[in-house]
């Protein structure tokens, strides 16, 4: 069970977790990403919108003397009202600070490099962002050149300080990793509480399955899910109970089939040391043991030929000759084949035999042998004085030929289990219990149907249907 939890939970973590934790991350960095760029867009736009009302009374005075327009600069930098936000500075043409609007110069004006990058730009505005003194102070600076300098004055510039905006954006970054946490966090529990939802059960069917392996056939699973689950716990009982009947038939199987050769083995083997002792072939018994030895040797091929048979068809090595037939004349001569079984078991063959042919499309040797098995089984329930009674019907394109005896009949419990391989019912005979089964499969691999109709103390009716030739094509197994 550790070896698939284990496996199930990589896969999982290769799949899913580390997918799910990348996505975060990079949603993580786009978001913090596009949070810095509006809020300092926001810091930019404020500056940019009291850059532009400078420009526009600058503009204005165009036409006024330098000292005067230099007056209105130097006034303006000692009434800003927005000091609390902004420091205002004047710059001179080496980019050396003239006034400020604090009155004094501040000590990081010579780290700042927005008034080269203004003097480079066609639009005459230059920026700095970045951290200054030894504090370490976010600032952002935009400086622009007035168009005509005035009084020595040739630039100005806005400074604010980013503190604020930065410790709200760390807010914001600490918020979005919070949710960020939270997803991995639900993630992860929903993950690990399905993942428990299959490999616990899994553990449980691999236990099961385990147990079943080694022959325990009564194990089985308590089914608590309605879902992919569920149907594999309810496929894994079914199993278990079908190879407990399997196995059940295979056990009764070989006790019966050990019966059954033992019988005519001892018979055998009893009557060659009778007649090892006897030297007259003219004599009654003599005749009778080499009878009795022949009819239990054909017995014993027979048995061993089902066995072989239904070997071959379980293996899938059944290989059919097909060819086109007559199947009233096959049919009547398997009837011909056991007409003196049933004369000397005192069973009448009666066979309603139509008048014109029934093509069809099968081996000539497995049909014969479908016909014999179905006969077999025929004669050996049949009683003494009773008829067998086969009738042929062509309808539909399919002939359908049915075989019925007057013996004691199934029972309906044993009836849907009767063509079942080693199955033997109550009341059964001699013989494997598998003749019935390579019956069907002889059948089905002939391009047909093969079904069993009884009723108890009334007979049984082996009924076999075959396409008619260019009905239906048959399959060759």
């Amino acid at each position: 069970m550790d070896r698939k939890t284990n496996t199930i939970t990589k896969r999982w973590v290769r799949g899913n977790l580390l997918i799910t934790i990348a996505v975060l991350l990079l949603c993580e960095v786009v978001f913090v990403f596009y949070l810095r760029s509006s809020y300092y867009s926001g810091v930019r736009s404020a500056i940019m919108s009291r850059v532009n009302t400078l420009s526009g009374q600058l503009s204005a005075m165009s036409d006024d003397s330098d000292t005067e327009r230099s007056l209105m600069l130097r006034r303006l930098a000692e009434e800003f009202g927005e000091k609390s936000k902004f420091e205002f500075m004047l710059l001179g043409s080496d980019g050396r600070v003239v006034s400020t609007s604090t009155g004094f110069v501040p000590s990081y004006a010579s780290e700042l490099n927005d008034f080269a990058e203004a003097t480079r730009n066609q639009n005459g505005i230059g920026e700095f962002i970045g951290a200054v003194g030894t504090g370490g102070e976010r600032l952002m600076a935009i400086t622009y050149l007035v168009p005509s300098p005035a009084g020595g004055i040739a630039a100005v510039r806005f400074v604010t300080s980013l503190v604020n905006v930065d410790n709200q954006m760390g807010i914001m970054v600490l918020l979005s990793f919070g949710v960020v946490l939270l997803v991995l966090f639900f993630s992860i529990l929903s993950g690990t509480y399905f993942i428990r939802s299959i490999v616990i059960p899994l553990g449980r069917v691999e236990q099961t399955a385990t147990r079943i392996a080694a022959g325990d056939f009564n194990a089985r699973l308590e089914n608590k899910y309605d879902d992919e689950v569920g149907r594999l716990c309810n496929t894994i009982n079914y199993m278990a109970d079908e190879l407990g009947k399997t196995e059940q038939l295979k056990n009764e199987f070989i006790s019966s089939v050990s019966h059954e050769l033992r019988t005519p083995l001892t018979s055998i083997k009893g009557w060659t040391e009778t007649l090892a002792v006897m030297n007259d072939p003219t004599n009654e018994n003599y005749k009778k043991g080499i009878g009795i030895i022949m009819s239990e040797t054909d017995r014993l091929y027979n048995m061993v030929e089902d066995l072989l048979d239904f070997s071959r068809i379980q293996n899938g090595a059944v290989s059919l000759q097909c060819e086109l037939l007559d199947l009233v004349a096959e049919l009547s001569d398997a009837l011909l084949m056991v007409g003196q079984r049933a004369a000397n078991e005192g069973v009448t063959l009666a066979f309603d035999e139509p008048e014109l042919p029934c093509p069809v499309y099968a081996d000539k040797n497995r049909l014969r042998q479908v016909f014999l098995n179905v006969l077999d089984n025929a004669l050996k329930y049949s009683p003494h004085g009773g008829e067998i009674r086969t009738v042929l019907i062509v309808q539909a394109g399919k002939a359908r030929v049915e075989i019925r005896d007057q013996g004691p009949g199934i029972l309906p419990e044993d009836l849907e289990n009767v063509k079942q391989k080693f199955f033997k019912g109550q009341g059964s005979v001699r013989g494997s219990g598998i003749g019935l089964a390579v019956v069907e499969e002889l059948v089905t691999a002939q391009g047909g149907t093969f079904d069993i109709e009884s009723v108890y103390g009334q007979g049984t009716t082996g009924i076999i249907i075959l396409p008619i030739k260019g009905s239906e094509t048959v399959r060759a197994s």
